[in-house]
């Protein structure tokens, strides 16, 4: 067992039961300290943000490679991620020893721990990467099946290359924003189904439960990445909303595909999780049939069992109500799969890509992952404790999905996404 995963080990942090954070995950991040300031790096250990450029400075963190480079006094991830997986490890070991409750370094160094250590509460968390390019899969099963039984009849469900590849889009970086930042209402070319088009806000706004990851060092323009090596250019892993104007996308879609309706906005979670820390969740992947091509065939397991829920506050609740309970378990597509098929043809992805998963539907209905499939096109909609409904997002609802991962012991969550809708402008 890797050391920084056995659930034996304790922080001399303290870390409460039902943390996402304890020192089994320690996932990266970017924020600002009270007071402001610029933005620093850092880990997350139960309610606290372990400040990594203290460290750094104080000459606790040495990484392999040239040690002018000093990763942790940039305001991004970027460089960190570049560096690769033996950077990225020996990282996560010396963060770990140092977090240990029978390592006294840090612990019995009074000054040094509390310039290290920041309240979690009264930092402020910004994107952890430079996002240079953005790409959204396709790859959930249940999800393209309940589409295509929607739009196309069950008969045609699915559209004849989905179970050969990994069908996917390139996204908006510039939109992606960080878990608490308000979205706007959109505002695009409406279709009205008995007149010519018209254009203001869109009425049918939802949002899609996904995960994603940031990809590390990348790959040269013109070579591909084989898919024994793909692992080894995923860092780490984020929840992902990629809000959707339906009206808006509906017009559009055909003949390109996803374009306004998609580009307004996309909300990740703030801490990113590690490939290790989600080691011990790896599961067996959902059958692919027919088997895929060779340069698809990926050995090992490479699915998570990562719980997913999202939630709605709408004005006037006091509470969350949760409407979606999945699993990242529900992807027929695995990870791996996605990124050496994004670079078949020999597309360089750079460190800091985000690339997401698509929306995450399983077998049942309450764990489909967008309002389009929970209330069925607005056939069945959802009812909520104070008698209202939806069929998809009003303004000013908050949509809130949390996530995590569980083994006896503890938890390695990705704390939340949240985001509340504001009307359009005009």
């Amino acid at each position: 067992m890797d050391i920084t995963t056995d659930p034996s080990v304790k922080s001399f942090v303290p870390v409460a039961a039902e943390s996402h954070f304890p020192i089994q995950n320690l996932p990266f991040g970017v924020f600002r300290r009270p007071g402001g300031g610029p933005a620093r790096i850092g880990v997350a250990i139960g309610d606290q943000i372990l400040d990594l450029l203290v460290l750094e400075s104080a000459g606790l963190l040495t990484l392999p490679g040239d040690p002018r480079q000093r990763p942790f006094s940039r305001p991004s991830l970027n460089l960190f991620l570049a560096m690769g997986k033996d950077a990225w490890h020996a990282a996560r070991m010396q963060i770990h020893a140092l977090l240990r409750a029978d390592t006294t370094t840090l612990k019995d160094h009074d000054t040094l721990s509390s310039e290290a250590l920041v309240p979690m509460e009264r930092a402020t968390m910004l994107l952890p990467v430079e996002i240079g390019d953005y790409t959204d899969f396709y790859s959930s099963r249940e999800h393209a099946g309940n589409v295509g039984t929607m739009f196309r009849g069950p008969e045609n469900a699915l559209m004849p290359n989905w179970t050969h590849l990994p069908v996917g889009y390139h996204g908006r970086a510039s939109s992606v924003v960080v878990s608490g930042t308000p979205v706007r209402r959109p505002s695009g070319q409406l279709k009205p189904d008995d007149g010519p088009p018209v254009f203001g806000p869109s009425r049918l706004l939802d949002f899609e439960l996904e995960m994603g990851f940031f990809t590390g060092p990348g790959n040269e323009l013109g070579v591909p990445i084989p898919i024994e090596n793909a692992a080894d250019h995923i860092f780490g892993f984020v929840l992902v909303n990629d809000w959707s104007a339906r009206d808006i996308q509906k017009w559009e879609y055909v003949p390109l595909g996803p374009f306004l309706g998609k580009s307004f906005a996309t909300s990740i979670s703030p801490w990113v999780v590690t490939l290790e820390a989600l080691e011990p969740f790896r599961i067996p992947g959902s059958p692919q049939d027919p088997e895929p091509l060779a340069y698809l065939r990926s050995a090992g397991h490479w699915s998570y069992d990562i719980r997913l829920e999202v939630g709605i506050r709408a004005p006037g609740l006091d509470a969350l109500h949760t409407i979606c309970r999945s699993n990242f378990r529900h992807m027929y597509w695995n990870v791996c799969q996605q990124l050496a098929h994004h670079t078949s043809n020999g597309c360089n992805l750079r460190p800091g890509d985000l690339l997401a998963s698509g929306t995450i539907s399983g077998p049942t209905h309450d764990s489909y992952g967008r309002m389009l499939e929970l209330a069925w096109r607005g056939e069945k909609p959802i009812q909520l404790p104070d008698g209202s409904e939806r069929k998809f997002i009003e303004d000013e609802d908050e949509v809130v999905m949390t996530g995590f991962a569980e083994a006896e012991g503890y938890r390695v969550g990705f704390g939340e996404v949240s985001g509340r809708i504001v009307p359009a402008t005009g």
